[in-house]
């Protein structure tokens, strides 16, 4: 493909509009759990606020680096069709960046996907293509990309290498940052889902690069192939598929590196809920289902230090606002219809938030 000075100009502009849109928001906040149970044995807990981006959620770094990586690579100019297979937050991201760059934008996803992220979706001028099975979307992207002349952006390929690792603004970057000033600077663990895989290979990479002594643990929602692939390296590989929206997947997803995550913790949809609930109630706003699958992984890594007479921190995510599954994981008639009682599981965080 031979670049005219048209689309030389195009792209620079492309890229100018990005970089200026991220230099209008602020990092995203540090926020210490206030927990003195585990505070007085020297173990501290933090989260990492994402749900303060423009978006509304950890995938608006993952858009960013995505359209950057496309953009950079030629694969993107002007008027071509953005394509990507996600019924959630990721589609939404990139709905805003495809807008700020005056491109169209499908995505690919279930009929099921719920009204809310559709408008969503809406809102930022894309248009939702729909299929009758989840594991549909991989190829009717594909093949819609094709169709349209258009680009499709593929996150769960493109994940891992879209990021800087080695820094440049990345999230491994500020969460160090913004904890150089803490009790324990360097954490002694880092929890995260994987969706796609690319935030834990992205903080992976960086603590390896910067000789931290900190490890990475991957909270696993019920039903994710993720937990088994990690203990046994098949990618062949599939399970049912995660009921915890944005993390989890019913297949082994390129961008997954398990050499890169140090621990899993499997975590079981009631418990998920449970602790999306209490931690709700401990910050006094509402968060989602995965930022309740992360905090069990941090309570029981806390718990875990406490009884080694271990000190440290443990620093996770707040992935996105719980405003979003109010007719969902935040409405109790939804919630025992669609995972039961939850009751032993909010006694089971109940127990661990005592002491």
């Amino acid at each position: 493909m031979t670049h005219t000075s048209s689309d030389s100009r195009w792209l620079d502009s492309a890229i100018r509009r990005i970089e200026a849109d991220y230099q209008r928001s602020a990092d995203t906040h540090l926020i210490p759990l206030p927990l003195p149970q585990f505070a007085t044995h020297g173990i501290d807990l933090y989260l990492k606020d994402e749900s303060t981006h423009p978006t509304g959620s950890l995938k608006h770094r993952l858009a960013r680096s995505l359209f950057l990586y496309a953009l950079c690579n030629g694969w993107v100019g002007e008027g071509t069709t953005i394509v990507e297979s996600s019924s959630g937050s990721t589609a939404v991201s990139e709905a805003y960046f495809a807008r700020l760059l005056g491109l169209p934008f499908i995505a690919v996803m279930p009929k099921s996907t719920s009204p809310e992220k559709i408008a969503q979706i809406d809102f930022y001028g894309g248009r939702c293509h729909f299929v009758d099975h989840a594991a549909q979307v991989y190829d009717e992207a594909r093949a819609l990309a094709q169709r349209e002349r258009g680009r499709y952006m593929d996150q769960f390929t493109y994940a891992e290498r879209a990021t800087d690792w080695r820094g440049n603004n990345n999230i491994a970057e500020s969460m160090f940052e913004q904890m150089s000033r803490e009790r324990h600077p360097v954490p002694a663990w880092i929890v995260v889902g994987a969706g796609t895989g690319g935030t834990s290979a992205t903080i992976g990479r960086y603590l390896r690069y910067r000789c931290h002594d900190t490890q990475v643990c991957v909270a696993d929602p019920e039903g994710s192939v993720f937990a088994a692939y990690h203990a046994s390296r098949d990618a062949t590989l599939t399970a049912p598929g995660s009921r915890i929206e944005g993390i989890g997947r019913p297949r082994v997803e390129p961008s997954f590196i398990p050499s890169l995550v140090d621990r899993m913790i499997e975590v079981a949809n009631t418990d998920s809920v449970a602790a999306m609930r209490a931690l709700s109630q401990l910050l006094g706003r509402k968060v989602g289902p995965s930022t309740g699958t992360n905090f069990i992984g941090m309570l029981a890594l806390a718990q875990e230090m406490r009884a080694a007479g271990r000190q440290g921190s443990i620093l996770s995510l707040l992935c996105d606002a719980g405003e979003r599954y109010l007719p969902s994981y935040h409405d109790a008639g939804w919630v025992a219809q669609n995972f039961g009682d939850c009751s032993a599981a909010e006694q089971r965080v109940r127990d661990a938030l005592a002491g």
